[in-house]
């Protein structure tokens, strides 16, 4: 019988779906422009905060979620190639995709954060930034959404690739949380509690609080002539 271990814990999940979902919505609003862009502010904001609770999770969460366990050198990727890669979760090429996503939507959510839509729609850090900078941020941020969607495309594909060809399926654990195994491989993943789950949510909660402005300065109020 082939053993089944626990391979993603439920807030690498959460995060994966929420995120997804996210980015849809940003998407979404985006396109439609108008009053939809206060609700492209707050899925950007959102997308910065996921970003920012992975970020910590991936040290201080489950055996398979944490940087450490999956990210390795160019050696192992040769070793992958070779086919010689006997680890579980994301391999060593696989790697590089999450750090590719989480490198470029991050990119995409801060310059949003300084983006201006030339109309009636500021990030929420514009005032720390001059009028020239928020247009090059916003620049880059229209640009960069090109990239994300080919990044996006490939993983999607990179997935079924894996699951009908390789007949490995990689979206059933991203959803169960349990994969089977060779029974060598079969070691439950361990550590992420509760309590470091509180601390990455606190923090990213304090990232969001920040990037939605938190420390920026209120404009000074109108002064009233009495006219």
């Amino acid at each position: 019988m082939t053993p089944t271990i626990r391979l993603w814990d439920l807030p690498t999940r959460l995060f994966h779906w929420l995120l997804v979902f996210a980015v849809v919505g940003a998407v979404v609003t985006m396109k439609l422009g108008g009053s939809w862009m206060a609700w492209h502010e707050r899925f950007g904001l959102l997308v910065v905060g996921l970003l920012s609770f992975r970020i910590v999770w991936g040290i201080i969460g489950s055996t398979y979620a944490r940087f450490g366990t999956f990210v390795r050198g160019p050696s192992a990727i040769m070793a992958y190639f070779r086919g010689q890669w006997r680890g579980v979760g994301h391999n060593p090429l696989g790697a590089l995709s999450v750090l590719a996503l989480i490198g470029l939507f991050g990119f995409q959510a801060a310059t949003g954060l300084f983006a201006n839509d030339d109309i009636a729609f500021d990030g929420p850090l514009v005032p720390l930034v001059s009028s020239d900078w928020s247009d090059i941020l916003s620049g880059w941020h229209r640009e960069t959404e090109w990239y994300l969607y080919a990044l996006a495309a490939l993983h999607v594909l990179a997935v079924l690739f894996y699951t009908y060809i390789k007949k490995d399926n990689l979206l059933r654990p991203m959803v169960t949380g349990y994969k089977p195994v060779k029974k060598k491989q079969a070691v439950d993943a361990k550590g992420g509690g509760w309590l470091a789950f509180v601390v990455a949510v606190a923090i990213a909660v304090g990232v969001v609080w920040l990037a939605n402005g938190g420390l920026v300065p209120p404009p000074p109020p109108t002064r009233d002539l009495g006219w």
